[in-house]
């Protein structure tokens, strides 16, 4: 087992907090993303100290000056006698001497997802910010001689800042942070979204049958939004409306996508300031450093792989479902997230070799799931006295309580392997078991008929297999009166209805409850009109 610890810095910025908003608001947002800190006035707001040497003093002052000097053990903690002041330093050397002091840890982010602070500016190509970071890695290298030392990036920051005032900027600002000789990897947090799905049997993804297909998900990893298209704006988002990702001046596409890990891992860098491209380069050294996906998740959510950054917290001004979503609870569209993700990478051609060290471009050994809760499952979520927070678990990105399910493709096959059946085909199974009791001499009929019931999918003979699908009720074809054959004076098409005294009245279903010590439940549904 091995720890990288990851400093978490959490707006605790409730309602009517009366607070100067930089972004020109009334009070600052309520428990927003830490990505939102930004200077006193933000860039592209008027007086903004962006871009001046106002901005340095700014970063100063939020930074701090503890020293690694400052802290000292004492007892079970660290004692501070530094400069009284509340500031990121003393925050982050905090906790690399508590770290020390349990004895070190592999791996040491020194912050995460600090966006709108990286792309702060004290000049056109300066960033004051970066450069407060590279000085906090060489202390906490200092504590933590031994430890991985990286940065936990967003995935829309960490291959550069495209100031949208329209100079023309394309800026390489965290390539001096990742250069550093202190800094071990390239952390990034990786929601990218891999799908675009909609309801709607005619959108532009249709073809592939469902959201859940691994071949689709997979191509979306380094292709589609962010890589092949993006949409301008919510109304060619809404009409699916793509313009393809191109760069017209100097053919590097690669500079203007988010997906294209690839590329800019393997490329050197050069800056554009007004459009024009610099003629040397950045310190970034062609595959020189491994990638750690510091954070990969995706919320158990309908449609969760369109948008797998957001999440629901009613508190929170971010709280959002992901796009096109209905917003209900989906367990699968999240462990098909996750083999997505994994299968893309763990193919070698998708993840190449480096020249500069020994190993691969990303390090897959290194990619965290968010989220493993520490507390206790089913404690947490179920008492909402103790964790106020509980109700957020269902549609939330939390893998707690839910890598023990197994998915219904899987359990099939396991099925049908006890009986001797090998040659079947599961790949538009789609669903999530949390459970499901078989007894010891039972068919493989027997298996499969209840989870055929509650699952609803259909099993066929094709092409040599058994072909096992799940059941969409989305149109395969139109048929018109020209597609049926008449006999005799039989009518081409005809319905029946079964009479009312073959039809069940009422529906009952027995099952078990993990999240309620497994307790055994029963549901019923009936007739308005059939008697209780």
């Amino acid at each position: 087992k091995a720890v990288m610890f990851y400093p978490f810095i959490l707006m605790d910025i409730p309602m009517g907090n009366g607070l100067p908003d930089p972004y020109g608001g009334a009070e600052q947002a309520t428990f927003p993303w830490r990505g939102r800190i930004t200077a006193s006035i933000a860039p592209g707001a008027a007086g903004t100290p962006d871009k001046t040497l106002a901005m340095q003093a700014e970063v100063d002052a939020f930074f701090g000056a503890a020293a690694v000097g400052d802290f000292a053990p004492a007892g079970a903690g660290v004692a501070y006698s530094g400069p009284a002041e509340w500031s990121y330093r003393r925050f982050v050397l905090h906790y690399a001497h508590l770290c020390a002091l349990a004895g070190g840890v592999e791996a040491f982010c020194i912050g995460s997802e600090l966006r709108g602070l990286t792309q702060l500016r004290a000049g056109v190509e300066a960033f004051p910010v970066v450069m407060a970071l590279k000085a906090l890695a060489a202390d906490v290298r200092a504590i933590l001689p031994d430890a991985k030392i990286g940065y936990a990036a967003d995935w829309s920051e960490y291959y550069g800042y495209h100031p949208q005032d329209g100079s023309g900027d394309v800026l390489f600002h965290l390539d001096a942070l990742w250069a550093d000789d202190e800094i071990d990897f390239v952390g990034i947090d990786n929601y990218m979204p891999l799908s675009d799905w909609r309801d709607d049997e005619g959108h532009a993804d249709a073809s592939f049958g469902a959201i859940y297909d691994l071949d689709y998900l997979k191509g979306n990893v380094a292709g589609g939004e962010g890589y092949d298209w993006y949409y301008p704006n919510e109304e060619a988002r809404a009409l699916q409306v793509r313009s393809p990702i191109t760069d017209g001046a100097y053919g590097e596409d690669w500079v203007f996508r988010y997906k294209d890990i690839l590329n800019w891992w393997r490329w050197g860098h050069r800056n554009r300031i007004g459009g024009v491209q610099n003629v040397g380069y950045t310190d970034w050294v062609p595959q020189g450093k491994p990638i750690w996906f510091t954070e990969i998740g995706c919320p158990a959510i309908d449609k969760g792989t369109n948008q797998p950054n957001v999440f629901l917290d009613p508190k929170s001004t971010e709280s959002q479902v992901p796009y096109f979503s209905n917003g209900g609870r989906d367990d699968f569209i999240q462990v098909q997230y996750l083999r997505a993700l994994y299968g893309y990478w763990d193919e070698p051609a998708n993840n190449p070799e480096s020249i500069e060290y020994a190993g691969r471009m990303v390090e897959m050994s290194r990619a965290h799931v968010w989220a493993w809760d520490a507390r206790p499952w089913p404690d947490f979520p179920s008492r909402g006295e103790v964790w106020s927070d509980g109700a957020n678990f269902a549609r939330g990105h939390w893998i707690s309580g839910r890598v023990t399910a197994a998915p219904l493709d899987g359990v099939v096959r396991e099925i049908c392997a006890r009986s001797g059946v090998e040659n079947i085909n599961t790949q538009a199974l789609y669903g999530v078991v949390s459970g499901a009791l078989h007894e010891r001499n039972e068919t493989a009929r027997q298996g499969l008929q209840p989870l055929m019931l509650a699952y609803g999918f259909e099993s066929f003979e094709a092409g040599g297999e058994i072909v096992f699908r799940t059941l969409h009720g989305r149109a395969a074809a139109a048929l018109g009166a020209d597609d049926f054959a008449i006999e005799g004076d039989e009518p081409a098409l005809s319905l029946t209805r079964n009479p009312e005294s073959e039809t069940a009245a009422r529906v009952r279903i027995g099952y078990v409850e993990p999240m309620n010590d497994y307790q055994a439940g029963a549901a019923e549904a009936a007739f308005p009109d059939e008697g209780v």
